[in-house]
């Protein structure tokens, strides 16, 4: 790619981005264009729709996301490695709105051009996770696609208004509940009266 049609492109990533924070993944295409100054041919000339925009995006933070999980597993205790991790997902997915319905999407749709930074990304939680319970600190009744759920679930409940100012709350709960051995059934059962009605 020439230099001025790579400094293009970057300008429209850099525009798409802030367009997407702030009115979401919906935002009108024509809006990202006018912004950047540019006519909707241009924008669609170096993204042809809005998934490839999306993708090219999102990519580089899938990508960072990544190889924090990498750089994390060799750094940091298990379960501190996780929470870290976990928290860094959450906070970028919410810092695009309404990004985690697409990556939930996406994770089952291997045509989209966000399946693959997705499934990497889950990957990349699902060692972290492996990790943490190899070495008893994560409980054992999860896997990958759980903590991928839980992150869109945190991650959701940053997008809602009305929830945002408890999100930081819950995803502790959240954590503590991963990160802590739960109970099994059987000994649910002997401690809880009711269950022996």
């Amino acid at each position: 790619m020439r230099a001025d049609a790579r400094k293009n492109h970057d300008h429209l990533l850099e525009v798409a981005g802030a367009a997407i924070t702030e009115q979401g993944i919906d935002v009108s295409l024509r809006d990202i264009a006018r912004r950047a100054g540019v006519g909707l041919a241009t924008l669609l000339r170096h993204f042809p729709t809005r998934e490839a925009l999306l993708d090219a995006l999102l990519r580089t933070n899938f990508d960072e996301l990544t190889a924090k999980a990498a750089a994390l597993e060799t750094s940091s205790s298990p379960d501190e490695a996780l929470a870290s991790w976990l928290r860094d997902c959450v906070a970028w997915t919410t810092e695009y709105r309404g990004v985690v319905v697409l990556m939930a999407a996406a994770i089952d749709d291997p045509e989209s051009a966000l399946h693959a930074s997705c499934s990497t990304l889950r990957a990349a939680g699902a060692r972290l996770l492996t990790r943490a319970q190899a070495a008893g600190k994560a409980r054992t009744d999860i896997d990958g696609v759980d903590l991928f759920a839980l992150v869109s679930a945190l991650a959701w409940l940053g997008d809602q208004r009305s929830l945002a100012s408890r999100a930081d709350h819950l995803f502790d709960v959240v954590a503590s509940a991963i990160l802590t051995s739960a109970p099994s059934s059987d000994a649910g059962a002997e401690r809880d009266p009711l269950a022996r009605n």
